[in-house]
């Protein structure tokens, strides 16, 4: 069984911040790979962004949302960055941020 989680109080104020429809999102993504595992969900859900890291998409009438994550043993989705997208590519910052919080994940 997948379990999703913070790696921070700083990761869970960034998911609170985002609009309702977004978390709602985020909450439906992580009830599907719960449900069906990892391995069995892809896009527009999740996708590989580099290395380590990939990312839950969320989308709503206020906008779209990203939620970065990792993956670590055992079957654990440990989420390092939210934001809210407000340009067509993601700006490498965020990257660059997630991948410098994903070095603390055990």
């Amino acid at each position: 069984m997948w379990t999703i989680e913070a790696l921070d109080d700083v990761v869970k104020a960034e998911l609170h911040a985002l609009p309702a429809d977004q978390i709602a999102r985020f909450l439906r993504i992580g009830d599907m790979i719960q449900a069906l595992g990892l391995e069995r969900v892809g896009e527009p859900h999740v996708k590989h962004i580099e290395g380590p890291l990939w990312e839950m998409r969320m989308k709503g009438q206020d906008g779209i949302s990203r939620a970065f994550y990792v993956v670590a043993r055992p079957k654990r989705v440990v989420v390092v960055r939210v934001f809210v997208k407000k340009t067509q590519k993601t700006p490498r910052r965020e990257i660059e941020l997630a991948l410098k919080r994903a070095e603390d994940v055990k």
